[in-house]
């Protein structure tokens, strides 16, 4: 069976397994299932409830952003984008910011799409402004953390306003040291994440409805890694051993980049995976956690590698970790 044929299965493959799942639900045996519970250590079953709390409030989330990706993905061309790139060097990287922080894409999907751009003309710094912005400050993205932490505004607009901040400056970086477009070529890995776009509406929003559910299959697998690690070091490290570890300002903003590096978690959802450290560290370095992730990561430093060059690549890091680092250490101050 081709890809195509995988592609237009996707969606019954997706009612079934919730169907099934479902099923298997309703049919367990609530008594067994409690006398199983109760023969599990303590702490296994703390480790349970805080993984399954973590993962149920991200899913609904995940799946509002798969979807708009989806949406993006079939019904919004390059070419749309591209027009509403000005000429100025600034105001390109600032409009650029703008667009992205209008425009929710996941980590996966945002790459394809700068390649596109940059390859049809758009400037290196103007697609980095919208490949930054796009996965951490879109509505969705802040929406999650505004629930995330409580209702709580103030950690969604110190994410909203430093991330864009940062995001800004980074750019900027780029467009001083980078000119060329520093891509690879036109072919490469991200060949999986495009779909050409049919001519029947209804078509278009099949291959959405498959596009989401692609992403969502792709995604949770790292919502659930993540969930179970914060799940077990709420439950098996002890508090001070997480203190020593990022004691001070400068190591725990250190440490939670190194997390959210190394996890690679869905922007959408990070922020219950960093709600979960807030009696642990600071607020910088949980904002630290909150802006570094979406802007790289583990997932997202092979896609680009795969796209651009090597050096480029590395001088992004570089620039996006300096540029964190500075801007949410400044808040101690402020």
């Amino acid at each position: 069976m081709n890809h195509t044929t995988w592609t237009q299965l996707l969606p019954f493959i997706f009612i079934l397994f919730i169907v099934v799942c479902f099923a298997v639900l309703m049919g367990t045996d609530v008594i067994s299932l409690q006398s199983m519970t109760s023969q599990m250590p303590p702490s296994l079953l703390e480790m349970n409830t805080i993984f399954l709390s973590i993962f149920i409030e991200a899913v609904p989330f995940v799946l509002i952003g798969v979807l708009i990706a989806g949406f993006i993905q079939m019904f919004i061309s390059e070419d749309h984008v591209e027009k509403w790139m000005p000429k100025n060097r600034v105001a390109a990287v600032f409009m650029s910011c703008v667009i992205g922080a209008c425009f929710p894409a996941c980590e996966c999907g945002i790459v394809p799409i700068v390649r596109k751009l940059v390859s049809k003309g758009v400037p290196i710094y103007a697609g980095v402004g919208f490949l930054l912005t796009g996965p951490l400050i879109n509505p969705i993205v802040i929406f999650s953390t505004y629930m995330a932490f409580g209702n709580d505004l103030k950690i969604a607009a110190l994410r909203m306003g430093v991330g864009f901040a940062a995001a800004l400056i980074i750019a900027l970086l780029v467009s001083l040291f980078f000119k060329k477009n520093q891509l690879k070529g036109q072919t490469g890995t991200m060949e999986i994440h495009e779909h050409t776009q049919p001519a029947s509406f209804f078509k278009r929003i099949w291959h959405m409805l498959g596009h989401a559910i692609d992403e969502f299959f792709d995604m949770g697998k790292y919502l659930i890694i993540g969930a179970f690690f914060a799940a077990f070091v709420q439950t098996y490290v002890a508090a001070q051993t997480l203190l020593q570890a990022g004691e001070g300002w400068v190591s725990s903003t250190l440490v939670m980049m190194g997390l959210a590096y190394l996890l690679s978690l869905c922007s959408e959802a990070d922020a219950f995976i960093g709600a979960s450290f807030r009696n642990l560290f600071p607020t910088s370095s949980i904002l630290a956690f909150l802006i570094y992730g979406p802007m790289i990561d583990l997932k997202n430093t092979v896609m680009l590698v795969s796209v651009f060059q090597l050096k480029f690549v590395f001088s992004l890091i570089f620039f996006i970790t300096l540029t964190v680092f500075a801007c949410t250490s400044a808040l101690v101050w402020l």
